[in-house]
């Protein structure tokens, strides 16, 4: 991967398990151009990501991960020929990790959206772990509020035991759903994952939760069941802007629903709001983005990392 053009900067120390791509050297990578129906989807599912930037960042990615994805098949299948038995195959499973407000769900939806424009057209799911987290009155109750998204507030053995039956090529599994508006899991009405070719899992610190297997015994991970992770990146500085200003959108967007959870903030001034929205940024996502997602994010196969325009200008993919 050594050398100029669009290839891979050479890791300043030779131990690095990373290749380092500038933007100009990961749009230089041989991707399909988009199509007219890839650009619909992409407009649908991520209008505010300028479609130069799905170019020149996720065309290529989805490339990476479609032979990723063939490769995986096929060694699937050669096994099985070894083992002289059928087996359904498993949904390919991609997770997505990383701050909250940093854009993973964004990512999330535009790389679904591109992996159903792959000439197979595979069938793909997006679940978000935050259907996994505890109910509110679950976390009221054990009095983890204030610890929501951190690992303790999420059912780990419920995130587990689905993407286990996911893996075990169970024909329906259902994942529970959350609402951003209510700020809670939303009872009976579960997403059903019936089997698809590629699985998209994003959640915020998908990279680190695990639980022991039994009292004692060893853990597992929610990332031993990914073929393939992302982690999104940028600056503190960013994230804690880009955070600010979805606080305000969530609370405008909440002024004339009564029940929605940012309601509360509807009456309060811009400079109060702000004040209110960095307060939880200091007291509660940003000890979790230190303590819990950013340590996690060498773990993954591929870190996007953005400026603070919001921009993806450097890719990181971890050595084959």
């Amino acid at each position: 991967m050594e050398g100029s053009g669009t290839r891979a900067t050479p890791p300043l120390a030779g131990l690095s398990p990373f290749f380092v791509f500038s933007r100009a050297q990961w749009a230089g990578l041989d991707a399909p151009e988009l199509s007219g129906a890839d650009a619909e989807r992409v407009r649908s599912a991520a209008p505010q990501i300028p479609l130069a930037e799905v170019r020149d960042v996720y065309a290529p990615l989805s490339r990476l991960l479609e032979l990723q994805f063939r490769s995986a098949r096929g060694l699937y299948a050669a096994t099985r020929d070894l083992l002289g038995f059928g087996a359904a195959e498993v949904p390919y499973v991609i997770g997505i990790a990383g701050s909250v407000a940093a854009g993973k769900s964004t990512v999330a939806a535009l790389l679904k959206a591109l992996i159903a424009g792959w000439p197979e057209q595979p069938p793909v799911d997006l679940v978000t772990t935050d259907g996994f987290l505890h109910p509110n009155r679950v976390l009221e109750a054990r009095g983890l509020m204030r610890r929501k998204g951190f690992p303790e507030s999420y059912d780990l053995e419920r995130l587990l035991a689905f993407l286990a039956a996911v893996k075990a090529g169970e024909p329906e599994v259902s994942a529970p759903t959350y609402s951003h508006a209510t700020y809670d899991v939303v009872p009976d009405r579960p997403q059903v994952v019936s089997r698809p070719d590629v699985l998209v899992v994003e959640g915020l610190n998908i990279l680190e939760a695990g639980v022991p297997v039994a009292p004692g015994g060893p853990l597992v991970f929610v990332s031993d069941y990914f073929d393939f992770s992302i982690y999104v990146h940028a600056e503190e500085a960013a994230i804690r802007t880009w955070y600010r200003e979805r606080f305000l959108r969530l609370r405008e967007g909440a002024r004339d629903d009564a029940d929605a959870y940012f309601h509360r903030y509807a009456e309060l001034g811009e400079a109060e709001a702000v004040a209110v929205a960095d307060r939880v940024w200091d007291e509660v996502d940003h000890p979790n983005l230190k303590d819990h997602i950013e340590p996690t994010r060498l773990r993954a196969r591929l870190i996007l990392e953005k400026g603070a325009d919001h921009a993806v200008h450097t890719v990181h993919l971890r050595r084959v």
